[in-house]
Formats: C-alpha cells, sequence, structure tokens
C-alpha cells in the first residue's frame, strides 16, 4: 500500500489507535518506537521521538579534541575519504 493512500482506523476506549501495518513498514516503526505527537492546523503528526538531544554547534565544538593547526576544507575532505578508505578496505 502507498504511504499516501487514505486508510481508516478507529480511536479506542483507552485512546489507542492502530497505524496499518504497511505505514508502520515503511517508516520503519517497530513494536516500542516512541513517537512525538502534535497538534497541527491539519490534524495530527506523528515523527520519531528524536534519538539525541537537540544540540547547536557551538555545543558540540568544544568537546571536540584537536591540538595543531587549522586545517582547510579541502585537507578536512581528504582526511574523511582517507579514513572510510581504510574503514572499508576489507570489504
Amino acid at each position: 500500500m502507498p504511504v499516501s493512500e487514505r486508510v481508516t482506523t478507529t480511536v479506542s476506549t483507552k485512546g489507542q489507535v492502530i497505524l496499518p501495518k504497511a505505514i508502520r513498514q515503511s517508516l520503519c516503526w517497530e513494536a516500542g518506537t516512541r513517537l512525538v505527537v502534535e497538534s497541527t492546523r491539519e490534524g495530527v503528526l506523528l515523527k520519531p521521538f528524536p534519538r539525541f538531544a537537540e544540540t547547536r554547534p557551538e555545543e558540540v565544538f568544544e568537546i571536540l579534541a584537536y591540538d595543531g593547526p587549522s586545517k582547510t576544507l579541502g585537507e578536512m575532505a581528504a582526511g574523511v575519504l582517507a579514513e572510510a578508505k581504510r574503514r572499508h578496505a576489507g570489504d
């Protein structure tokens, strides 16, 4: 079933709603998946609960340990590519 196909469901007396299996599978939502529920102008929006708390870049950059001269974007890209090749050399 295409995700955009309309289906109906019923709210139980406990406030529970069953999401059709095809939709759960297409979104990889297994039993136990935590969802954020938002009320919107058009209805209710369900989306996966974030695995990590939101952070700002300045909160993260300070914890990255590097003691040396600044690198250019080209040097950083080359370093990432070299590490990816090293990790996948045995594949």
